[in-house]
């Protein structure tokens, strides 16, 4: 029956004759607008006859889902027959940003889907715009996993991810007078389309409790408190395969009999649902606060349900997919890799499962979780590396702080035995730190001793795990150590984000190729000085720019020029990322500018410099920064003498689809980290991937791009990490002259010239020769000068457009090596050795 339905595309009401019936699998748009208005008549989640841009989302989404869904059972099915080995990746964090656009590219339905949106009077790009990111990440270490995910799903291999579903994620950012002000994220208000709730699949996590020995001498962890994991998946396609493989997230409830009704019809409403209250908890906030005691027992408690849920749920399909169990197979059918330290106790509680639960001894117990087990290190940043209170984790976990007990005890003496040199540096390799003031669980310690393999995630970070951070461990096992350098997809960081030079790309290959096998983009080099092609790229980065520009205009009132130099840095706000160099490099350039005379103003590079990022909330230093960046917005962009050359902006609640449009927007990216501090960074291969240009420091990955790139395409600036040291040492000692240019900038802060704000603490970590929060860690000022020269050659090449096209060429050309896909393909022949697992074709 075709029926009547009123559609409303912003400005006119249009009536269409679209019939409501289902095509879940359909591939005409004149079928896919029928399957669309099915789900708003018979999937509905809002009063009928409204079909306004949000439902049209909804209804959309419900759509592309019906064909994800039956690839994910085919998917699904297929893995179950051939039985591979499988990895699971444990991650606390996934910075997914929006679905739709994704599942249709990669479907490769986006075409079809804007022809059936426009029968339906709506546009592609509108309904995108409904959808809010999901919530689950904060940074690189969540956007890394989603990348990761998109290419196992595209190289078809068997492959999970498991993460934990935060109604609230971190937070939502807002810039007022006052900074930056967190709010709760809204992403679940309404619901997702694209998780589907697996009701069969519930798990028990018990917190607290005792352990029990029966007369056997086996152990039993019982009482405390028991909560349930419910899954809900989440499907994610391959690029232009029938693979979709799961994000499987945990959601914490308790169950009706929890309830106490005797105590709430006597009025003690709180404590009849203190186990429902204590499980909404564990899934509301991404990294809660753990300034206090009950904030360090939730973020532990939130590790602990993320690996007990999985690894449960691992067992189970590892048992029902085995005919005969045989436990010494486990680690031939299943990897399990931990992002960073936070899912490191997948560790104790595998072997609890495989010994409390599956009755095996010890030794067999190690055998199986050492062959099972990786681990990615994240960072060099001390206070990064996790360290648990041992008498939080006895009273939260006491099992399992038996089992570690007894990984510490065996590592000593398995020391001492065959390593005697060593003894003298047990106290720094051990697991535990018996300190009576401060007794830890150190995390990454429990991770190396534990894992078969552990891996840094660029060269520069991996060479300074094995020559410093795990030199020892490293004497004790030297094929334990790999490296991993990360990567980007494609898809989404370059195809679906920036179709305009996404087309151009294809255009001069001569193939589309290129969007799975990104080594293909060196094919580009022998067109960087064709004339046509560098108007074509121009073309492509102004319409990118100037979408970049209407954005701005929208989240912020400003307007900018896109014909000034797009010069963007956005990462999370941390002082070793520098963004307090950016800013007072720009006060500098401010100054500068007011000192001129018109006509000399005409003769500098106009420049927009664009901030953004989170501060996290207890943070007080980079909260302070966020706050001077959105002060000298405010001066410099309502300064009409100067305005013209120079703007300034915070762009606000950073996230995966504000990049989308920043990244191709930007001419200039900076990626300015203390060297030696970043491990890798992911953000610097977005940027490079779209034909922008890098101003850094040899920290991370920026050491393999410009490698790639060519150094004449990269504008490099500052002290080298093994400089670093020395560098620190001469201040203690007062050796550091900072250059007039750094003091300028600090005292025209301290003039009031933007504000009476008391910057004085913020300036003050700049200063003095020693202290905590003072000396400049992080060599700000001694970076300063050589910041300040890179950013004239930056002025100088830019008036050279021809120059810089070039250069932006060479920059995309280059970037073939920091895929995803080259990653995850050598994690999987590497670390998990699992083998691609491709659905057949019906």
């Amino acid at each position: 029956m075709a029926a009547k339905v009123k559609v409303t595309n912003g400005s006119a009401n249009v009536e269409s004759e679209i019939p409501a019936v289902a095509h879940p699998l359909a591939q005409d748009p004149k079928e896919i607008a029928s399957n669309i208005n099915y789900h708003a008549q018979y999937s509905p989640h809002f009063s009928p006859f409204k079909f306004e841009p949000e439902q049209a989302y909804y209804a959309t989404a419900e759509s592309v889902r019906d064909q994800l869904i039956k690839q994910w059972n085919e998917t699904y099915s297929h893995y179950h027959k051939v039985n591979p080995k499988q990895t699971y990746y444990l991650s606390m964090e996934y910075l997914q940003g929006r679905a739709l656009t994704n599942a249709v590219g990669n479907l490769d339905l986006r075409n079809a889907y804007a022809d059936a949106l426009k029968q339906l009077g709506h546009e592609l790009e509108d309904v995108v715009e409904q959808e809010k990111d999901a919530a689950l990440g904060n940074g690189g270490l969540g956007r890394l996993a989603s990348c990761f995910l998109d290419s196992m799903a595209t190289l078809n291999l068997p492959a999970w991810g498991y993460g934990l579903r935060y109604r609230y994620g971190l937070f939502k950012q807002r810039i007022t007078k006052a900074g930056q002000e967190e709010t709760a994220e809204d992403w679940l208000e309404k619901f997702s389309p694209w998780e589907v709730v697996r009701h069969d699949v519930v798990f028990p996590i018990r917190f607290f409790g005792q352990v029990e020995v029966d007369p056997s001498g086996s152990r039993k962890w019982v009482g405390g408190e028991v909560i349930q994991a419910l899954a809900y998946d989440v499907p994610i396609p391959g690029y232009k395969t029938k693979n979709t493989n799961s994000l499987r997230l945990w959601e914490a409830k308790a169950s009706a009999r929890d309830f106490d009704l005797f105590q709430f019809n006597d009025g003690q409403y709180e404590s009849a649902a203190q186990l429902h209250s204590s499980a909404q908890q564990i899934c509301a906030v991404l990294y809660p606060g753990d300034a206090t005691e009950g904030g360090k027992l939730l973020r532990l408690k939130q590790q602990f349900f993320l690996c007990s849920a999985s690894l449960q749920d691992i067992i189970a399909r590892f048992k029902e997919r085995e005919d005969e169990i045989k436990w010494s197979e486990f680690p031939s059918k299943v990897a399990v890799q931990m992002n960073d330290t936070h899912p490191t106790l997948a560790i104790p509680e595998l072997m609890r499962l495989l010994m409390d639960d599956e009755a095996l001894g010890w030794d067999e117990a190690w055998d199986i979780t050492t062959r099972t087990v990786a681990y990615t290190n994240h960072t060099v940043l001390p206070e990064a590396l996790e360290k648990w209170s041992q008498a939080v984790m006895w009273k939260l976990l006491p099992r399992h702080m038996e089992i570690i007990t007894e990984i510490d005890k065996r590592f000593i003496t398995m020391i001492k035995s065959t390593r005697p040199d060593l003894e003298g540096k047990l106290p720094d390799l051990r697991v535990l730190d018996n300190n009576p003031q401060k007794a830890v669980v150190r995390m990454a310690n429990l991770c190396v001793v534990s894992s078969h393999t552990v891996n840094g995630v660029a060269q520069l970070h991996s060479d300074i795990l094995k020559a410093e951070l795990f030199s020892d461990y490293v004497s004790i096992w030297p094929i334990k150590f790999q490296n991993k350098t990360n990567g980007i997809t494609p898809r989404r960081w370059l195809k679906f984000c920036n179709p305009e030079l996404s087309q151009i790309i294809t255009k001069w290959l001569k193939t589309d190729k290129w969007v799975t096998n990104l080594d293909l983009l060196t094919n580009l080099r022998q067109f960087a000085d064709d004339a046509d092609l560098h108007a074509e790229w121009y073309s492509a980065k102004l319409a990118s720019k100037q979408r970049l520009a209407h954005y701005i205009l929208q989240v912020t009132g400003v307007t900018i020029d896109p014909n000034t130099l797009f010069d963007i840095q956005v990462k999370r706000i941390h002082e070793y990322k520098r963004q307090l160099l950016n800013i007072l490099g720009a006060i500098y350039r401010y100054k500068k500018l007011k000192a001129m005379s018109p006509e000399e103003r005409k003769n500098t590079t106009p420049r927009t410099i664009m901030i953004g990022g989170k501060a996290f909330a207890t943070y007080t230093n980079a909260k302070r920064i966020v706050k001077l960046v959105d002060d000298v917005g405010a001066v410099v962009n309502s300064d009409p003498e100067v305005n013209e050359f120079l703007k300034v902006i915070f762009v606000p609640n950073y996230n995966v689809s504000v990049a989308e449009v920043l990244i191709p927007g930007s001419e200039l990216s900076q990626h300015i980290s203390t060297a030696g501090m970043e491990a890798s960074g992911t953000s610097n291969m977005k940027f490079a991937l779209n034909g922008c240009l890098i101003i850094g420091t040899l920290d991370g990955a920026n050491v393999e791009i410009r490698e790639e790139v060519g150094e004449e395409n990269f504008f490099l600036f500052g002290a080298t990490a093994d400089e670093v040291p020395r560098l620190r040492k001469e201040r203690e000692r007062g050796l550091f002259k900072p250059d007039p240019r750094f003091e300028e900038a600090k005292k025209f802060i301290r003039s009031g010239a933007f504000g009476s704000y008391d910057y004085n603490p913020l300036l003050e970590s700049l200063e003095g020769d020693s202290g905590y929060g003072r000396a400049d860690y992080f060599l700000v000022g001694h970076d300063f000068a050589s910041y300040m020269d890179a950013q004239e050659r930056v002025d100088e090449a830019y008036k050279d457009r021809k120059r810089w096209t070039k250069m932006s060429i060479l920059s995309t050309a280059g970037s073939g090596k920091f895929s995803s896909d080259r990653t995850i393909a050598q994690y999987a022949s590497e670390i998990w050795k699992i083998q691609e697992c491709p659905v057949p074709s019906a």
